[in-house]
């Protein structure tokens, strides 16, 4: 499994909850970008070219708010990476987009380009919420983009919010219950967390409350597994539902510890070193430095390094324990050389005796009373 992330770091305003790599500038000189975005995308890609077997899986435009980029933009970079590295015959090309009228606009661009998924920043369907959570639509408008979305592209997805301040389970459902009406084949759906450097998270230090306190969050959580699975939507990984074939094939790369190659400022990657090792790559993550850096040296590199066994076991578990298949005993023994011995059995048996992980299959699974403890739980197993 191959796959590319393509990083735009531009938004029209920063959301007070982000801690993403985003920021907001007045002018953006599209064309610069397209040509510094296509040579980091031609840099990233050329340990892949030529190497037999290899296809791209998926390309993901993510931000940021990729929706701001040109249409032409993003045909130039796909054109790049096709041109070094075949893609799948089912390649999926993801872009995130904000259901604004001016961005939903450019969707016939988009899918022209050759995106054929786009995931929408909805993040609620409640004018009230969609305020305190600093988005510059509504929920109308954001419908409209939805629908506008499931007439152009093959696949369509997007994210909402909950957890929030006060919030009632019965709220969340009937307001769940509206996006699935919506919703093609996939939802996110994310808890507000308060992330260190937001606006929420100074604010929560103030005082004030921002987030729903642990045990309601709970109840929302499992408002959350039972209004999805009624409608059909498997909780494929901790966050993400899917109705079956619907999941993100880009997503489960990284779940999978696949090889992906990140482009764009502060963009990371893994990828294959050509003798079974993985490399860890990081891009610079400053928007104005990473471009003067790529035009200078033909990719902005702040790291490149290769990742140690223990870690890669560490990371593999991290990211597959998200998922309800679990981490396959092969896929440990193909990364490290060992599988489920080399973890701490007094750990595991703490963590079978309170039900919380199994073993079934070939794999290590978290359980459903395990889920929404899974942060604990990766700390405790891991570490």
């Amino acid at each position: 499994m191959v796959a590319l992330y393509v990083h735009w770091p531009f938004c029209k305003a920063k959301c007070p909850y982000c801690d993403f790599n985003s920021h907001v500038r007045a002018e953006v000189d599209h064309a610069r970008w397209a040509r510094a975005l296509v040579r980091e995308t031609k840099a990233a890609l050329a340990p892949y070219h030529g190497r037999k077997g290899v296809e791209l899986e998926s390309v993901f435009f993510g931000g940021g708010t990729p929706s701001l980029m040109a249409p032409e933009t993003v045909a130039a970079v796909l054109e790049a990476a096709r041109a070094l590295t075949p893609f799948a015959a089912d390649v999926e090309i993801t872009l995130e987009a904000n259901p604004t009228s001016v961005e939903a606009a450019k969707f016939e661009a988009f899918r022209a380009a050759g995106v054929n998924r786009v995931s929408l920043g909805v993040q609620a369907l409640d004018d009230g919420a969609l305020r305190f959570l600093g988005r510059e639509h509504d929920a109308a408008e954001a419908m409209a983009a939805v629908d506008l979305a499931r007439a152009i592209f093959p696949r369509w997805s997007f994210d909402l919010i909950y957890a929030r301040p006060e919030q009632s389970p019965d709220a969340w459902a009937r307001e769940l219950e509206g996006a699935l009406f919506r919703a093609g084949d996939h939802l996110s759906l994310y808890q507000l967390t308060l992330e260190p450097g937001t606006a929420f998270f100074t604010r929560a230090r103030l005082g004030e409350r921002m987030t729903a306190e642990e045990e309601a969050a709970v109840d929302l959580w499992e408002t959350t597994q039972a209004v999805t699975a009624a409608a059909g939507f498997c909780a494929y990984e901790v966050s993400n539902h899917a109705r079956p074939g619907g999941e993100s094939r880009h997503n489960l790369v990284y779940w999978r510890y696949g090889d992906y190659a990140g482009v764009g400022p502060g963009a990371h990657g893994r990828v294959d070193d050509g003798a079974g090792g993985k490399v860890a790559t990081a891009r610079v993550r400053l928007p104005e430095r990473w471009l003067e850096a790529v035009e200078s040296q033909g990719e902005a590199l702040a790291e490149r390094a290769l990742v140690p066994v223990e870690d890669r076991r560490r990371e593999l578990l991290l990211m597959g324990l998200r998922l309800t298949e679990g981490v396959a005993e092969r896929r440990l023994v193909e990364e490290t050389g060992r599988g489920f011995d080399a973890l701490d059995p007094m750990r595991l048996k703490a963590l079978q005796d309170e039900g919380w992980i199994v073993f079934a299959d070939g794999a290590l699974k978290v359980t459903k009373t395990g889920r929404p403890r899974l942060n604990a739980l990766l700390g405790y197993l891991v570490d």
